[in-house]
C-alpha cells in the first residue's frame, strides 16, 4: 500500500477520534438542535398552562439550565409569533387581578415588577384602572369585612375594627389616607343602620378573614 510522506514542514494529518471534522461538526449542531427544541417544549408547556412574561419564562428556562443564548434565541422567535406578548400579558395581568383581588394601582404595579414588566407596558396596562375603580373596590372590600351590627358608642371595638380594616386595605395597597376614609363612611353606615334595622352579613365572609 502506498504511503503518504509528509513534506518537509507539514505535520501528521490530525483525523479526529471517532470520525472526520464533518460529522464532528454535524454532532454539535444536532446537539444546539437538541437544547433549542427541549428550550421550545418547555416554553410552550408554561404558557399551555398559564399566561407569562418573558422574564417569567426566562427564569424557567434558565431552572432548566438552558443556555441563555438559545433561550434568549427561542424566546425572540416566539415573540415574532405573538406567543410571547408581555403588553398583552400585562393588560390581561391587570384585569384579572383587578376582578378577584381587587388590588389598587400601586399593588399591581408591584406584582407586574416582579414578573418583569416594567415602565412604559406596565403603566399602558394600569391605564385601565381609574381612581373611581379603586375607591369602589375598596368600598366593597370593607363592605364584605363587616359585621351584621356595631355599637358607635363601643369605642374601643370600634377603633379595633378601623385598624383591621385600614390594614387589609394597605395590604391591597391602597393609600392610607384614602383607607381611613372609605372605613370611616362605611363605619358611620353602618351604625346608623345599627339603629334600625340589622345589616345582612355580605356574602357570609367573616369579619376578620384575611384577603
Amino acid at each position: 500500500m502506498a504511503q503518504h510522506h509528509a513534506e518537509p514542514g507539514e505535520g501528521p494529518a490530525l483525523v479526529p477520534e471517532g470520525g472526520s471534522e464533518t460529522s464532528t461538526g454535524e454532532a454539535h449542531g444536532g446537539e444546539d438542535l437538541g437544547v433549542r427544541e427541549r428550550a421550545r417544549s418547555i416554553v410552550l408547556r408554561q404558557l399551555t398552562a398559564s399566561a407569562k412574561s418573558r422574564r417569567q419564562l426566562e427564569d424557567k428556562l434558565a431552572d432548566k439550565d438552558i443556555p441563555d443564548d438559545v433561550a434568549g434565541e427561542v424566546l425572540d422567535r416566539l415573540e415574532e409569533v405573538n406567543l410571547v406578548d408581555d403588553r398583552a400579558f400585562a393588560a390581561m395581568f391587570v384585569r384579572s387581578r383587578a376582578e378577584t383581588r381587587r388590588l389598587s394601582r400601586s399593588a399591581l404595579r408591584r406584582e407586574l415588577s416582579h414578573r418583569g414588566i416594567i415602565g412604559e407596558i406596565a403603566e399602558q396596562a394600569l391605564d385601565q384602572r381609574s381612581d373611581e375603580d379603586e375607591l369602589r373596590d375598596a368600598h366593597e372590600l370593607v363592605r364584605k369585612k363587616l359585621p351584621a351590627t356595631l355599637d358607635p358608642s363601643d369605642r374601643k371595638e370600634y377603633e379595633k375594627l378601623t385598624r383591621r380594616l385600614v390594614s387589609m386595605l394597605g395590604r391591597k395597597g391602597y393609600a392610607p389616607g384614602l383607607a381611613f376614609a372609605v372605613v370611616k363612611e362605611e363605619l358611620a353606615d353602618l351604625g346608623s343602620a345599627g339603629a334600625g334595622e340589622e345589616r345582612p352579613d355580605l356574602d357570609g365572609a367573616d369579619v376578620w378573614d384575611t384577603p
